[in-house]
C-alpha cells in the first residue's frame, strides 16, 4: 500500500514517501470516519452534559453513591451518550499502528533517497531532534481536550499524562508512523470540531431535585 501511494507521489511530481504516509492518513481517515462519526458525536455530547454530571456528583457523591451512578447513566443514555465510546478509536487504531510499525522497522523502499522527510533522514528511523514526537503529543492533547471534561479529575487527568505518554514512546518510534499518528490527530482535530459544532444540545437531564 504503502509503495502504491509513493507511485502516486512520483505520478503528481512529487516523490515522496513522506508525502504517502499523509496519503496513507488521509485514506484510513476517510474509511473509518462512519464508524468514528458516532464516537465523535457522542463524546460531544458528554462534554455538553459534564456540568449536569458534576451537579449530580455533587448532590449525590455522599449521600447515595449508587443513585449518582444511576443518575449518571440515566442522564447518558437520555441523550444518547455512551461513556465507553472514547475507547473505539485506540481499538480501530491499534492493528494499524502495529502493521505500519512492523512495515516501516525493514521496508523496502524503491527509492532511497526519498525515504527521507524534510530534516529525517529516513522515515524507518526515530525523528533526531524530536520535533514529531511533540506534535503528535500536542495534537494528542488538543484532541483530548476537545473530547473530556475538564471538570472531571480523572477525565482531566487523562488529559494531561497521555500525550505526554504519547510523545514518549514516540520518541524512539519510526518517525513515519509518528507522522502518521500527528496527521491521524491533525484530521481528527478537524473531524471533532465540526461535530462539536454541529451536534445539537443536549437534553435537560434530571440533577435529582
Amino acid at each position: 500500500m504503502l509503495n502504491a501511494l509513493y507511485q502516486v507521489t512520483v505520478i503528481i511530481g512529487v516523490p515522496s514517501y513522506g508525502l504517502a504516509i499523509i496519503f496513507l492518513t488521509i485514506l484510513i481517515k476517510t474509511v473509518l470516519y462512519p464508524l468514528t462519526k458516532k464516537q465523535m458525536q457522542s463524546m460531544a455530547v458528554m462534554q455538553r452534559l459534564a456540568p449536569q454530571v458534576k451537579e449530580i456528583q455533587e448532590k449525590w457523591k455522599q449521600r447515595d453513591p449508587k443513585k449518582m451512578q444511576a443518575m449518571i447513566m440515566d442522564l447518558y443514555k437520555q441523550n444518547n451518550a455512551n461513556p465507553l465510546a472514547g475507547c473505539l478509536p485506540l481499538v480501530i487504531q491499534m492493528p494499524i499502528l502495529i502493521v505500519l510499525f512492523r512495515t516501516l522497522l525493514s521496508f523496502n523502499y524503491i527509492d532511497e533517497q526519498h525515504a527521507s522527510f524534510f530534516w529525517i533522514p529516513s522515515l524507518s528511523v526515530p525523528d533526531p531532534f524530536w520535533i514529531l514526537p511533540v506534535l503528535a503529543a500536542l495534537t494528542t492533547f488538543l484532541q483530548s481536550k476537545m473530547t473530556m471534561s475538564m471538570t472531571d479529575p480523572t477525565q482531566r487527568m487523562m488529559v494531561i499524562m497521555m500525550p505526554l505518554l504519547i510523545g514518549w514512546i514516540s520518541i524512539n518510534m519510526p518517525s513515519g508512523m509518528v507522522l502518521y499518528w500527528a496527521m491521524f490527530n491533525v484530521m481528527g482535530i478537524g473531524q471533532q470540531y465540526y461535530i462539536n459544532r454541529t451536534v445539537l444540545p443536549a437534553k435537560e437531564g434530571a440533577t435529582g431535585k
